[in-house]
């Protein structure tokens, strides 16, 4: 088993829910399940990206706990935000689930060329 097989929550096994979209409890579990990624990796080296990616978490749940009903989906957080005239105000939630998506972006291209076979992290990055 790897760590990855192992993990509780996966973005594999969350449901779409057709209507609505992505299920805003579900995604941030999957997020907050990959952040022992970052300390396996390097927590010297992926520090600063560890800091970004969980402050980015934060925001958006921060966001979901204020009204777990109305904002149980990534939508309806970003068009309530965007209704309200906030998506593009510093630390809104839809800027941080922005920077978090770019951050998943960046690890998941880093472990492809990790896997890969690329042996040096500078070159990896």
């Amino acid at each position: 088993p790897t760590f990855f097989s192992v993990m509780s929550n996966r973005f594999s096994d969350i449901e779409l829910r057709e209507e609505e979209g992505i299920p805003t409890e579900e995604f941030l579990e999957s997020c907050y399940a990959i952040v022992p990624v970052l300390d396996k990796l390097g927590p010297t080296v992926f520090a600063p990206v560890k800091m970004d990616f969980v402050g980015n978490i934060k925001k958006i749940n921060q966001k979901f706990i204020t009204n777990k009903e109305e904002f149980d989906t990534l939508q309806k957080i970003v068009l309530h935000e965007v209704n309200t005239g906030v998506a593009q105000v510093r630390n809104s939630a839809t800027e941080a689930l922005l920077w978090l998506k770019r951050g998943l972006k960046f690890l998941k291209g880093f472990l492809t060329e990790v896997k890969n076979g690329e042996k040096d992290i500078q070159t990896a990055l």
